[in-house]
């Protein structure tokens, strides 16, 4: 059976790679800001390899989101605690993807009356929140 990168950690790497581009930050920036290289925030942001507690409170700062970020709409059942995966992960890892890509586009998105726009359409078309 071939280990594959716990869901948890390749959610928290999403969110990771998500906040950081949002934020407009590269990679080798934030690898700098942790005191390691832009390689090592790569095999984090898939998941590869799993964030120390000490880097990430130094990340969620760095970032400016607050720790439990990172954890949010993360998978309840990560697939047993031995760090084997069955796959079914796969649709909170392709939500992380997508909105890290949604963000780099908006991020890009100049015209703040578009981006207005955006937004209002975004939300119309979205359930309400409930809680």
């Amino acid at each position: 059976m071939k280990k594959l990168p716990n869901p948890v950690d390749r959610h928290v790497g999403a969110r990771v790679k998500s906040r950081r581009v949002h934020v407009g930050m590269s990679q080798e920036k934030l690898g700098d800001a942790l005191g390691i290289t832009f390689q090592q925030i790569q095999k984090y942001e898939k998941g590869a390899n799993r964030i120390g507690a000490s880097r990430l409170q130094l990340a969620a700062k760095v970032l400016g989101v607050p720790v439990n970020y990172f954890f949010e709409g993360a998978p309840a059942d990560a697939g047993g605690l031995d760090g084997f995966s069955d796959g079914s992960s796969e649709p909170y890892i392709a939500q992380a993807a997508d909105e890290a890509a949604l963000l780099a586009a908006f991020a890009r998105v100049a015209d703040p009356q578009l981006r207005m726009r955006i937004i209002a359409l975004v939300e119309a078309m979205t359930p309400p929140k409930t809680g």
